[in-house]
């Protein structure tokens, strides 16, 4: 059995749902210090992280990623122990196979080669590893960043394990990802008896309207990278439960995937815009869960592609779609350009969760590449 695959059942083997560590990043740093890397352990609140770099100076390449997964759900469902990490016709089964306990292996077997055929390879390789991904990622990569920030620390390509292919290993990498900003919105009507509507103010009602311009309006085209941006209500909640009472207030949920050609101080108060012409009663709790970034084609793009092809003869696509990653954070906060690469997405976050077994190794072998075509 390869390194790679006996490195993922190890971690797979770890139950360390968001935002527990159990012992993951332990592991991964033992494996690092055999491979002469310097550990710098980062704990913010109860978060477990970690900083890794082996040679000095210029370019900075950094592997990004998580070890705490989510919850498995109702275990009776699954085929095989979650946290067994079993192989069964060439897949390795476990929470976190693909999400991305398979990616830190193949970062780890790939980065141990490296540094054996080029040990005084140009540059630094860094690791940049949060146990709180899944969770609120509050304590984990935005705090790892913001301290490396703080002492000097220059990142100047970052490639996040993320599944990232849809059919076929290798077939898509993520070179940007959309912002996200939610809202949650309070109209505010008056309660009344519902046979005497002229005595309330029904907020559904209200509603109504600036709900449909909301729905319709058009907030930008996108872009070459982007799709345009989009608005979608998640949730509504109105009314008391019985048939007789006109309510006081709606609250509607919402959330905007945006691209760069939108900031979400200009969505802000846009929406704003659109809730006063209405001329209604109303407040907004705002929560921005992340800026959008973009890695155009440069040496970070051309070398994972390059790697892709020498290692599948797979002719990779670039995209920005998806949901968030810690990518949101790196890219701003360090002005680094970032990719999202890893294995299939098939199965994340879902009962039997499962990898190619095959596929860990062969991306074991294009993170290798990949560090030749930057750092060698």
């Amino acid at each position: 059995m390869s390194k790679t695959i006996e490195l993922a059942q190890a971690l797979i083997k770890i139950d360390s749902v968001t935002p527990n560590d159990k012992g993951c990043q332990a592991l991964m740093t033992d494996h690092l210090q055999r491979s002469n890397f310097e550990i710098s352990d980062l704990k913010f609140g109860e978060v477990d992280n970690f900083w890794a770099e082996h040679g000095s100076g210029s370019p900075v390449f950094v592997f990004a990623g998580h070890t705490d997964v989510v919850p498995v759900g109702d275990e009776s469902k699954w085929d095989l122990d979650p946290f067994s990490a079993q192989i069964k016709d060439g897949m390795l089964y476990g929470r976190g196979a693909a999400d991305m306990k398979g990616s830190l292996a193949a970062m780890l077997s790939a980065s141990e080669r490296f540094v054996t055929d080029y040990p005084d390879h140009k540059g630094t390789i860094g690791y940049l590893i949060t146990s709180d991904e899944e969770g609120p990622a509050v304590d984990g990569t935005v705090k790892v960043c913001e301290h490396l920030n703080a002492i000097g620390q220059t990142v100047d390509y970052c490639l996040v394990g993320e599944p990232s292919a849809t059919n076929t290993l290798g077939d898509i990498i993520k070179n940007g990802r959309r912002g996200s900003l939610n809202g949650t919105l309070t109209l505010i009507g008056k309660q009344g008896h519902i046979a005497y509507p002229h005595l309330a103010n029904n907020p559904i009602h209200l509603a109504v309207p600036a709900l449909n311009e909301l729905c319709d309006e058009l907030w930008d085209e996108g872009n070459e990278y982007f799709p345009a941006t989009s608005f979608q209500v998640s949730n509504i909640h109105s009314g008391t439960g019985v048939t007789n009472v006109i309510p006081g207030e709606i609250e509607i949920v919402f959330n905007f995937r945006y691209s760069t050609e939108s900031t979400h101080e200009g969505l802000q108060k846009r929406v704003c815009d659109i809730l006063d012409k209405h001329q209604l009663e109303y407040k907004i709790d705002w929560n921005h869960s992340g800026y959008p970034f973009l890695t155009p084609k440069g040496e970070l793009v051309s070398g994972c592609v390059d790697a892709i092809k020498k290692v599948t003869g797979v002719d990779t696509q670039l995209s920005t779609s998806g949901g968030t990653s810690d990518g949101r954070f790196i890219a701003p906060i360090l002005n680094a350009q970032v990719v999202e690469l890893g294995p299939l997405n098939a199965t994340i976050h879902q009962v039997n969760e499962c990898v190619s077994a095959q596929d860990l190794d062969d991306l074991s072998d294009i993170y290798y590449h990949i560090l030749k075509n930057i750092l060698s």
